[in-house]
């Protein structure tokens, strides 16, 4: 039976080269988004789900116990960028973003992660970014949410340490996707999903007793 890795916002972008890269490394890939359309063929496993809501994230749950399989990989991907300020963003765009680029990843890890550790195996990535470490003035909530999942990320790395699940904060500069669609720069400005992609993998494929605790890519040129 192939390997198994379930990856949240995995039909775009990001998300969607590493879904692409662990299908060519023959593992079957559960790709959850809001829409799954388009996602066919061997090795894919789509499921449709609002993973703001706790809903969305209790019925991915159900349908990967559905499986009856072990989770190898799970990507925390999924996320939402809105732009703004502390001071004047929209009321309740905190609330979304936190949902949807933290408590998403909180309670699927949760759900997930046990059965990791009874095996003592397992890998968990989380979808960070430069926006962790470095905050700009129009990141508003989202910054704020990229923080909290770095932080996450290495509480859980503290917590699993003796288990041997393994846990990998990837914090990516601008990256080449749909949202950058229509800009004037050229490519050479951005990085490539695929390095993304590469970098995840590269990471998975260390021997047991090594791990990468956070991957940080820019640009050659460094940040927009």
């Amino acid at each position: 039976m192939k390997s198994l890795a379930v990856i949240t916002g995995g039909t775009k972008g990001i998300g969607r080269a590493i879904t692409d890269k662990l299908i060519s490394e023959q593992f079957d890939v559960v790709v959850c988004a809001r829409s799954v359309d388009g996602m066919s063929g061997a090795g894919y496993l789509p499921f449709a789900a609002d993973l703001g809501t706790r809903a969305g994230v209790d019925a991915l749950l159900d349908y990967v116990r559905s499986l009856g399989r072990p989770v190898d990989i799970l990507v925390n991907n999924t996320g939402l960028f809105l732009p703004g300020q502390i001071q004047n963003e929209a009321e309740g765009t905190f609330e979304q973003l936190m949902n949807t680029n933290v408590a998403s990843a909180y309670h699927i890890t949760r759900g997930l992660v046990s059965s990791m550790v009874a095996r003592r195996k397992g890998h968990i990535f989380m979808m960070c970014s430069t926006a962790s470490i470095t905050p700009y003035t129009n990141g508003g909530s989202y910054c704020i949410s990229k923080f909290a999942l770095l932080g996450m990320s290495r509480v859980l790395r503290e917590e699993l340490k003796p288990t041997g699940v393994k846990v990998t904060a990837l914090l990516p500069g601008a990256t080449l996707t749909d949202s950058w669609a229509g800009t004037d720069l050229p490519a050479d400005r951005f990085i490539a999903a695929a390095d993304v992609a590469n970098s995840l993998w590269a990471a998975y494929t260390l021997s047991p007793s090594a791990v990468i605790e956070e991957i940080l890519l820019r640009p050659q040129l460094g940040d927009l």
